[in-house]
């Protein structure tokens, strides 16, 4: 088994954060890794998942979710043919900081016969792991939750 595991500190509360990882339909304005995510968010439901490695072609998967705990934790597990060639267990996990903040680890535990020879594309997914890290990272501390109209702040009327 390889494990791709990227560890980011976002100046937001969890709850900030989660909103935007919940917002799939905002994914193509500012995710530069899964470029689309389609279905609910609920145990046992099927995604589909376009990604877009860095040097590498777009794919699309569709996982079945495996664990969600709101405003925490979700998890999708995903397959490239048969069970046991490639299957990737992927996960979102959330931990509020004492300093109002949050950790965010973006993981995937990548198993199946496939794996040892794939380590140029495990590089670019790794790759891929930090953009999006970055890019929720940057999301999240400008808005406290998705879409949020901030028309008001700049009309000189903010509160």
């Amino acid at each position: 088994m390889r494990t791709i595991s990227v560890v980011t500190d976002i100046a937001a509360p969890a709850e900030a954060v989660w909103a935007h990882i919940a917002a799939t339909s905002d994914y193509p304005d500012w995710n530069p890794f899964i470029t689309a995510l389609r279905g609910d968010l609920v145990v046992g439901g099927r995604l589909e998942i376009r990604i877009a490695p860095p040097g590498g072609r777009a794919m699309t998967f569709r996982p079945v979710v495996t664990a969600v705990v709101e405003g925490a934790r979700l998890e999708w597990l995903g397959r490239l043919g048969l069970p046991g060639v490639v299957d990737g267990r992927h996960s979102f996990q959330l931990e509020p900081k004492g300093d109002g903040g949050t950790r965010l680890t973006q993981a995937e535990d990548f198993s199946g016969v496939l794996v040892p020879l794939m380590p140029s594309v495990l590089k670019r997914t790794r790759v891929g792991f930090e953009q999006l890290n970055e890019a929720l990272r940057v999301r999240a501390e400008q808005y406290t939750s998705p879409r949020r109209d901030r028309s008001w702040e700049s009309d000189g009327h903010g509160l």
